[in-house]
């Protein structure tokens, strides 16, 4: 028997409610809240589905049928820190037994712990295990945090960060490593930022309606949020560095990147130059030789060669929103 919901439409048990004038003003800012929680599991989620599509490349290149997924670890249990992990567990396929969380209150992650997926207390662990780290914490713990994992991180681990308060250059220094990627958001005037955002109170569900896949495309957000093109500059960076970390030679290394973006117009979007544009760098005519490893942190800080591709090349924007669209594919709306 369908139970019935008396309270549908009455207003009068909305959360507006028992709100005044003044605080009614202040309600887009749940709209922002949502906004950010939304795009930032997605950005963080697709970034993960690049490096593995990378890793499966770079398997097959060397003869290795090795396993491609990353170690994926989440230091941080609280709201965002949970809804990526769901978001991971229902939009890729990534095992539960790759996914590995650090928390002060394991027990509250019930749910995701039935489906396979360690819960834990132990940030030295998480930091030692894991090759892609995202950073959910609050910027108030964030310092002994840093102090408890900075040692214990491998040089080709990248940490994700969704701490938003802590300048790039401050968590860098905090954990004495510089693979590290935090998307700069930045809100702009927008008419109604409530009317996307606020469509579902959990990110894989708002991720079901197009409207909002639409709306976190990283090249061309919109609903009041824009995100800083250089986090794309960095996420191509991190690839290269994959590839350095897999010494791989500049030569494969860009044939392998230009297969993974490749676009509608051209296999060959990456050169040698739109990496590296220094004069000491390695000489483009020597396939065999490494590219020189990037620092990601005066990547994001900095204008780099790949800023201006990224911002001129419509054919590389439109595959990096084919390639986004695609990972979500399985949760949009029919």
């Amino acid at each position: 028997m369908k139970m019935l919901d008396f309270t549908t439409n009455l207003n009068s048990l909305g959360f507006e409610a028992g709100l005044s004038e003044v605080e009614k003003e202040l309600l887009f800012l749940r709209g922002r809240s949502a906004g950010l929680t939304v795009s930032g599991c997605a950005h963080a989620v697709f970034v993960y589905e690049l490096f593995r599509l990378l890793r499966k490349k770079l398997n097959a290149e060397n003869g290795c049928t090795a396993n491609t997924h990353l170690s994926v670890g989440i230091l941080g249990g609280g709201h965002v820190g949970e809804q990526l992990a769901k978001l991971f567990l229902n939009s890729s396929d990534l095992m539960p037994c790759d996914i590995n969380i650090s928390t002060k209150r394991p027990e509250t992650l019930g749910e995701i712990s039935n489906f396979g997926v360690e819960c834990y207390f132990d940030n030295i662990r998480l930091a030692k295990w894991a090759g892609l780290l995202f950073l959910c914490v609050l910027p108030s713990h964030l310092p002994q945090v840093c102090s408890d994992i900075r040692c214990h991180l491998s040089s080709d681990c990248l940490v994700y960060s969704f701490t938003s308060a802590v300048p790039l250059n401050r968590l860098a220094m905090l954990l004495e490593h510089s693979f590290i990627i935090k998307p700069q958001y930045e809100f702009v005037a927008c008419d109604d930022v409530t009317t996307v955002w606020l469509l579902h109170n959990q990110v894989t569900a708002a991720l079901k309606h197009k409207e909002v896949l639409s709306a976190s495309l990283p090249l061309s957000m919109n609903g009041g949020l824009f995100l800083d093109q250089r986090w794309v500059s960095a996420v191509l960076y991190a690839l290269l560095n994959m590839c350095s970390a897999a010494k791989l030679g500049s030569g494969k290394t860009l044939l392998l990147l230009n297969e993974l973006f490749e676009t509608a117009v051209s296999t060959k979007t990456f050169t040698y130059h739109s990496f590296v544009n220094s004069p000491s760098a390695s000489d483009p005519h020597k396939p065999d030789d490494l590219f020189p490893w990037i620092n990601l942190v005066e990547a994001q800080t900095k204008d780099t060669p790949l800023t201006d591709l990224v911002l001129r090349n419509k054919g590389l924007r439109d595959c990096i929103s084919v390639m986004y669209y695609n990972v979500f594919s399985n949760l949009a709306e029919g």
